[in-house]
């Protein structure tokens, strides 16, 4: 943990939503006049695209398994490495992923391949991260006690589904087989790696629809923002300011003495107002350390 050089981080897995909660963020940094230092997760994988095919076909003739969500594809003390150095220093290295040939065609190399590895510019405020393990932790890292706002987003899991066939199907080309396929892949991994980290969130975001998700490999559509609820946990309840988060947020109310439910289309609305005093109160700590 860091007073000096805070460090953020958004967890969730892939197709949870977590882009929605960056913009949030994006917004607040705008407007706090704050400058991050943004660090993609799939820059800590561990194989480039074509590497990872060809381990995943040796893992399954071997009769196991590898996924972008478990250790053994992932370069978890790299990233640990990361946090702690920026913490310390404001500083530390990093990469990039280039999914596509727009982001790899300024560095000449090809797309599902990664830049050389660099310092991080000087002169930010904050370290952000989003992706797959901002707070994960096992027997060879600890990801999550370097971090000083864990923020989780985590929809229930049809619904979390139902968003990934449908993104990658539409985004990236690959046919609603392929996807479930590397669903059931990477399930191992999603129960023993990524969910753990969900228990260590700072506030967790969880979206839950109210229309039948129960078969979501048929699913025809993605549940709107205005066909969901968004519950909203909090590990220091006592720190909130509930009445006023009820007041900004129409319909929203309490569930749980820790938890807040609004109407999916606040959203992000209410990520705004909940994260802008967090944000404001650590650069005001950070500005007078």
């Amino acid at each position: 943990m860091s007073v000096k050089h805070p460090v953020i981080a958004v967890t969730g897995s892939s197709g949870a939503g977590t882009t929605t909660v960056k913009n949030a963020f994006e917004h607040i940094f705008r407007r706090e006049g704050i400058t991050p230092a943004v660090v993609e997760g799939d820059s800590f994988h561990r194989y480039d695209r074509v590497e990872m095919k060809a381990e995943v076909t040796k893992a399954q003739d071997a009769g196991g398994n590898i996924s972008h969500f478990g250790p053994e594809a992932n370069l978890f003390d790299k990233l640990e490495a990361l946090f702690k150095t920026y913490g310390e220093t404001g500083s530390g290295d990093r990469r990039y992923y280039l999914h596509n040939d727009e982001e790899a065609a300024p560095y000449g190399q090809k797309p599902g391949t990664f830049t050389p590895w660099e310092a991080l510019d000087k002169g930010s405020d904050l370290l952000f991260y989003e992706g797959l393990h901002g707070g994960v932790v096992n027997e060879d890292a600890n990801v999550a006690q370097w971090v000083d706002l864990l923020v989780g987003v985590v929809p229930i899991v049809n619904l979390e589904w139902i968003q990934k066939i449908h993104r990658d199907c539409a985004q990236r080309g690959y046919s609603a087989e392929a996807v479930t396929d590397t669903i059931l892949r990477r399930m191992n991994d999603y129960v023993h790696t990524v969910t753990p980290q969900f228990s260590r969130t700072d506030i967790n975001f969880q979206r839950v629809p109210v229309v039948d998700t129960s078969n979501p490999f048929i699913a025809r559509d993605i549940p709107t923002p205005d066909e969901s609820f968004v519950v909203i946990r909090f590990r220091n309840p006592e720190t909130q300011n509930f009445p006023y988060f009820m007041n900004m947020i129409k319909d929203s109310f309490m569930s749980r003495p820790n938890t807040l439910v609004v109407p999916g289309g606040k959203m992000g609305m209410a990520m705004e107002i909940i994260l802008t005093p967090i944000l404001h109160h650590m650069i005001e700590t950070m500005r007078t350390a």
